[in-house]
């Protein structure tokens, strides 16, 4: 038989049990369960690892934390993961191609390929945008999505932090105590943030306006006010600042489930059983990808649970 290249490639291609895309907090705990359990595996990740969990200021719900940075926790993570795990970060999984035989499935990145009989989608989400005039045009002239990234230089200015859940209260308090005048904005009459968050908040003496939000972002070579709409009445006000803090949410990353035929539901999201797996044999899905509740310990939860079923499933077939 005559070798040629692309053959000597197929076959020299690095071959794994279990390949995980994505290095956040679910990823990571997969990779951990994944080793424990004597799985080869692979874990890649575009960014470095963490990915959005970095960015978290402060947490005060994680167990065995009383409070810890989402950097901090992120870095301990990773270092249990990577005793367990082969980790590439810094490269882009580009596409996923199904095969037959044991080894189900070949991962193209942007530096290599790998083939494996099992994936774990663990590819996360991104910052939702407002989709406000200005948005765009002043993206790190006085706008940001990641209040531990900018808030430093925002020390002793006005700024305004829009959005209502539990990761727009935490950067509210975060920006307030490096010093910045904070001004929280939310389109509810409410938020939607934790008791104990919003409680902090009125003790931080940090002023909200509801029923409102931001039209348009305005200024000369930086940000230098908002224009905010009532969204009851519809009235226009322009509002003083010097920065545009914004969580409203995030957009999953189902580029990849896509492309496998994976189901999502309404939102975009991947379904998933209870044993994380998708409708797509030997695929499996964790973490803010899926549908649920987006908190960190869910995101480990379903990790530990992605990796046992697929363990379990490469057992049952003698792999």
């Amino acid at each position: 038989m005559i070798i040629t290249k692309s053959l000597l490639e197929v076959i020299k291609m690095d071959k794994y049990d279990i390949i995980i895309i994505g290095a956040g907090p679910g990823g990571l705990t997969a990779a951990i369960y994944a080793g424990r359990q004597g799985t080869k595996n692979l874990m890649i990740d575009r960014d470095l690892a963490g990915g959005i969990g970095r960015e978290v200021p402060e947490m005060e719900n994680y167990p065995g934390f009383d409070s810890i940075s989402g950097l901090e926790l992120i870095e301990k993570m990773k270092e249990q993961a990577i005793k367990n795990t082969e980790l590439h970060e810094m490269e882009e999984v580009e596409e996923i191609i199904q095969n037959d035989g044991e080894y189900r499935f070949t991962v193209k990145t942007s530096k290599g390929e790998y083939q494996s009989k099992t994936v774990i989608l663990a590819t996360g989400s991104s910052h939702r945008h407002l989709d406000a005039k200005g948005e765009e045009e002043f993206k790190g002239k006085g706008v940001s999505y990641c209040a531990t990234c900018d808030g430093f230089f925002f020390a002793g200015r006005d700024i305004i932090m829009v959005g209502g859940g539990n990761s727009a209260l935490q950067e509210a308090l975060y920006l307030k105590n490096l010093g910045a005048n904070v001004t929280l904005i939310h389109r509810r009459d409410e938020f939607r943030a934790q008791k104990h968050l919003q409680n902090m908040i009125k003790e931080a003496g940090i002023k909200t306006i509801l029923n409102a939000t931001v039209k348009e972002i305005k200024g000369e070579m930086l940000v230098e006010s908002v224009i905010l709409k009532d969204t009851k009445t519809g009235e226009l006000t322009e509002y003083p600042t010097n920065g545009v803090f914004i969580s409203v949410g995030y957009i999953p990353h189902t580029e990849l489930a896509a492309q496998l035929g994976v189901d999502l539901d309404e939102s975009g999201h991947i379904i998933t059983d209870k044993e994380q797996k998708t409708n797509v044999d030997y695929v499996y899905a964790i973490g803010d990808v899926c549908v649920g509740l987006k908190q960190w310990v869910v995101a480990c939860g379903e990790g530990a649970v992605a990796a046992t079923s697929a363990f379990h499933d490469l057992k049952e077939n003698n792999q």
